[in-house]
């Protein structure tokens, strides 16, 4: 080939490239690391990219040069030179993917191993899923429906189901692990940055699965080491309009426990959930199911299933949703809610 083509060949080739460069940094397609396994993570997603884009490059200004170079000109119609391959060339090709792809697998592995590696003394955290909540229990035997980690300490995840079958994931934290009932995974994760970020379910679930969604909350290691200590006693302030005085308490427990707020419109609590009945009208309903208000109440948290209301279907509220609560939570619950109802 002469050292024109060889240039113009180049040149096609940095043109592909910048081309590739630029539609993989301009657009924003990973979220920000805030933990060390995503780092790595994204590191892997990069390396491969990169190693992609070049690929692409060659290959692009291959084809825009064979295309420009040996094009058919006008009222030609003989046949091209006979080729009978390129021995160089054949083992190029050949063994230059293999040596790239044996480096994404070594250095995959590396990532892999790194980000299972939880230490000696890692924050152990039990993940229990259910329709359609998260319960986070820590090593002090409290329980509560956000997580909240330490910044830069190794923490792992055992997560398991109460139902069917689940799948933890925040963003930011790059990895995704799926709790299945009757079986439990670990999950390493170390945060690096202070912050609050989405957890979602990515597993469908059911009716309230796009409801089952909760927070991760990095602290700065002396915070975190304080709330642990009061064992986060202070329930978060209720919503507006959400029950003042003594009603405060119970108005938390009602949105922070994930399944109530997320299923269940309750204007006094501020929530919106469709997945089950509207709490608005407890009085009517417990009306019309002959029971006391605070009986029916009861009842429904208790045993979900004893009576549907019209227009529900069984099962859909699963007798688990409420395992997580003692029998003072849902003693705070019965009170909230037949005093706040209409």
């Amino acid at each position: 080939m002469r050292r024109g083509s060889l240039l113009q060949l180049l040149l096609l080739t940095l043109i592909a490239f910048g081309i590739g460069a630029a539609v993989a940094l301009l657009i924003p397609w990973m979220p920000n690391a805030a933990s060390k396994e995503a780092g790595r993570i994204w590191f892997t997603y990069w390396f491969a990219t990169w190693i992609c884009i070049g690929i692409f490059a060659i290959v692009a200004a291959v084809l825009v040069y064979s295309l420009i170079k040996f094009r058919v000109r006008e009222g030609d119609l003989s046949d091209g030179p006979p080729v009978h391959g390129h021995t160089t060339l054949e083992i190029a090709w050949t063994a230059v993917p293999f040596v790239l792809v044996t480096a994404i697998a070594i250095v995959s592995a590396i990532v892999l191993a790194q980000n299972g590696n939880a230490g000696r003394d890692p924050l152990v955290i039990k993940v229990e899923a259910q329709q359609f909540a998260w319960q986070f229990t820590y090593p002090n035997g409290k329980s509560f429906g956000v997580l909240r980690l330490p910044k830069d300490r190794h923490v792992k995840l055992r997560l398991t189901s109460y139902d069917v079958i689940h799948s933890f994931w925040v963003p930011q934290f790059g990895q995704k692990q799926d709790a299945v009932p009757g079986q439990t995974f670990s999950l390493v994760i170390t945060p690096t940055k202070v912050g609050s970020y989405p957890l979602i379910c990515t597993e469908l679930c059911g009716l309230g699965h796009s409801l089952m969604r909760s927070t991760a909350i990095v602290m700065p290691v002396a915070g975190y080491e304080r709330w642990y200590r009061s064992s986060g006693a202070a329930p978060p302030p209720p919503p507006a309009g959400g029950g003042g005085g003594g009603n405060a308490a119970a108005a938390a427990l009602f949105k922070t426990t994930g399944t109530c707020g997320a299923c269940h419109t309750f204007t006094p609590a501020g929530t919106t959930g469709k997945v089950g009945p509207n709490l608005d009208h407890l009085k009517e309903a417990a009306a019309k199911a002959g029971m006391p208000l605070e009986d029916y109440v009861r009842q429904s948290i208790e045993d979900p299933d004893a009576y549907i209301t019209p227009g529900f279907a069984k099962g859909v509220m699963s007798g688990s949703c409420c395992k997580q609560l003692s029998s003072s939570q849902i003693d705070q619950l019965v009170m909230y809610l037949a005093e706040n109802t209409k």
